[in-house]
């Protein structure tokens, strides 16, 4: 295999059909950066698929099949599913050490063990294991001037999940899932709000839930900050992808903000014209620091490795 393989259609079909978001922002990628990574795009979504699309009793022979399928891709077996194929090629030739796609299938298993969120700290666990350690995989697929970025990419990832989880709570509470840590709940006045999953959304909870989505936006925003102070040690083009997406999913929030944070007001979402006004943005952004990229060291593979929660926590004025 060459380094300027293309993926296969399995993989583009996958970033077209599921996130048109992140295949906006792939366009600003060379192209074999956009093509690793939308190999990477395609299993993280195919491994999430796998378990959300089984019922509760198959999820733990689905999760047990994909790390089955994780020893296969790394030990340079022949695979006929394109998009492990993908997958396996851009591991191998970007050098992404298989703990991180380990750490993603972490996270899926606290999905499948109806993981129950206490505290902001398990809501931080979350977000590094089913999207912090894509940020750190990202960084393989792009390449980075400096791998203390690695944190800072993880970081963005964390922020981009709590987004999620704020836009999706009613649709998140219809699957019998609440990622709203409970402390957080306690302190708006909706403590035990757990007890109700299962029913419909309790109206006494509406106003205390958007209370502590506003809370968490403010805490996604300070993650966000971290991930911007990377966006430095990535290769040009690289990081007007890499701020498309986050100008995207920030957006996401503030839509979120201006409907209130009402779980009840339907899925927030940013049209493609603003998404194409936010990729402008970057580009323009990245154009107004081009300066400063003189004689910076080129980017590389990085050569840590993060450990999870040593290398990545705490972050500076996150509670």
């Amino acid at each position: 295999m060459t380094a300027t393989r293309a993926t296969s259609h399995a993989s583009r079909d996958s970033i077209q059909k599921h996130s048109k978001s992140f295949s906006l922002a792939s366009r600003a990628l060379p192209p074999d950066a956009r093509n690793h990574a939308i190999a990477l795009y395609a299993w993280c979504r195919r491994a999430d698929d796998a378990v959300d699309t089984v019922g509760e009793e198959e999820q733990p022979a689905a999760l047990a099949a994909l790390r089955a399928e994780l020893d296969r891709v790394y030990a340079g077996a022949d695979l006929s599913d394109p998009i492990l194929s993908d997958f396996q090629h851009t591991v191998s030739t970007r050098k992404i050490p298989r703990s991180y796609p380990e750490d993603l299938l972490i996270g899926m298993s606290m999905d499948v063990a109806g993981y129950r969120y206490e505290t902001l700290r398990d809501l931080y666990d979350y977000g590094y294991y089913v999207a912090g350690c894509v940020g750190t995989m990202m960084c393989h697929v792009m390449g980075i001037k400096d791998d203390r970025a690695l944190r800072n990419a993880a970081h963005l990832g964390i922020a981009m999940q709590i987004t999620n989880i704020c836009r999706d709570v009613e649709e998140d509470w219809h699957r019998g899932r609440l990622y709203v840590p409970d402390e957080v709940l306690a302190v708006e006045g909706a403590a035990g709000l757990g007890q109700a999953l299962g029913g419909p959304f309790p109206e006494d909870a509406r106003g205390p839930m958007a209370r502590a989505i506003d809370r968490l936006l403010t805490v996604a925003d300070r993650f966000y900050r971290s991930g911007d102070a990377g966006m430095w040690a990535l290769p040009w083009r690289a990081s007007v992808s890499i701020r498309t997406a986050r100008s995207v999913y920030s957006a996401i929030g503030g839509r979120v903000k201006r409907q209130g944070c009402d779980p009840l007001r339907g899925r927030a979402f940013v049209p493609l014209s603003a998404k194409i006004g936010l990729m402008a943005g970057s580009v323009a952004g990245a154009l107004a620091r081009a300066p400063s990229r003189i004689g910076a060291p080129a980017a590389r593979l990085p050569a840590t490795v993060l450990t999870y929660p040593d290398d990545v926590l705490p972050l500076e004025g996150a509670p």
